[in-house]
């Protein structure tokens, strides 16, 4: 059984491109066609398709230029792409492969093999859809959550910022730096579970709501559990508020028990806090806010080494 799909058609061959449309819409597939590069970004940026068939490879080799943009442009890293080449190119199977194509095509077309690579394609798309979905509701959900508490308007992207700009100052790699940017989202998605009479309570928490606000790096850490998209940032939502002298909570980790990361928006999510008024306090002042992050180091409580950078990130 056909799965219908939107196409994108890149051939600067009109009769190959007449072909290929009318095969394809005959099994009820969408299908555009454009002929240049410039025409693939641009439908591309419109409206992303679910494939690409790109026959723009000779003899310039454009294809494998536009290949390699829309898979590092993030609305388009999931497209799949075909290059449509002869058998015998394996140069061009190659490049093709460096530029991160999803499959090849070759001429002269096969209808059954097309029509299979096509259903292939379009289920993995699928696929990917869906944990985009999925990631994008909980990313939703680490909003709600700050909507809860108008006090707390903005925390989430501010943690996100200088969570990623002390990242880049340590020297982290991409994906670390993506983890934190997703952990300041995230780091508080837990709090889902949180009743709003011990969320927003103004003044200090009992002990029966301390052990329910305690509860909330379990929960978010659970939530993220089911997305391999999300298993950086885990450990960041499970642990921020660990000590590296053991006193913190969930888990009562220590010194390099408690991941790098997490220590970082650890960090931040202090400093921010201090500086925004909340229930239970008023705002302080960005060097006062720095001083007493400083003393918990001097308890013991953060990384010395990692608060001084900080400390050089946030100051003008």
């Amino acid at each position: 059984m056909t799965t219908p799909a939107s196409i994108l058609v890149a051939d600067d061959n009109d009769v190959s491109a007449r072909f290929l449309k009318r095969l394809l819409t005959r099994e009820g597939h969408h299908v555009s066609v454009v002929g240049s590069a410039d025409e693939v970004l641009a439908a591309c940026a419109a409206q992303s398709p679910d494939i690409v068939l790109l026959d723009l490879v000779a003899p310039r080799g454009h294809g494998f230029d536009i290949c390699r943009q829309l898979k590092e442009q993030e609305s388009t890293r999931f497209v799949p792409v075909v290059i449509v080449t002869a058998q015998s190119e394996r140069d061009d199977r190659l490049k093709g492969i460096m530029a991160g194509a999803d499959d090849f095509l070759g001429k002269p077309f096969d209808p059954l093999e097309l029509h299979a690579r096509i259903q292939s394609l379009v289920r993995l798309k699928r696929y990917t859809d869906d944990l985009e979905s999925a990631e994008t509701i909980i990313l939703g959900m680490g909003a709600t959550i700050e909507a809860r508490d108008p006090l707390t308007q903005g925390h989430c992207q501010r943690l996100a910022a200088y969570a990623t700009r002390m990242g880049r100052a340590l020297g982290l790699d991409a994906a670390d730096l993506a983890a934190l940017e997703r952990g300041g989202f995230l780091h508080d998605i837990g709090k889902v579970a949180v009743p709003d009479r011990v969320l927003l309570k103004d003044g200090k928490l009992d002990a029966q709501e301390s052990r329910v606000m305690r509860e909330h790096p379990i929960v978010g850490d659970a939530i993220c559990t089911g997305l391999r998209s999300l298993q950086k940032v885990r450990p960041i939502v499970r642990h921020h508020h660990e000590h590296l002298d053991g006193t913190g909570y969930p888990d009562g980790l220590k010194n390099a028990q408690v991941p790098l990361l997490a220590q970082i928006v650890g960090i931040v999510d202090v400093f921010d806090a201090l500086t925004s008024d909340r229930p239970y306090h008023t705002a302080v002042s960005p060097d006062d806010a720095l001083d007493m992050v400083a003393d918990e180091a001097s308890k013991g409580w953060r990384d010395r080494s990692l608060v001084d950078a900080f400390s050089d990130v946030v100051k003008p």
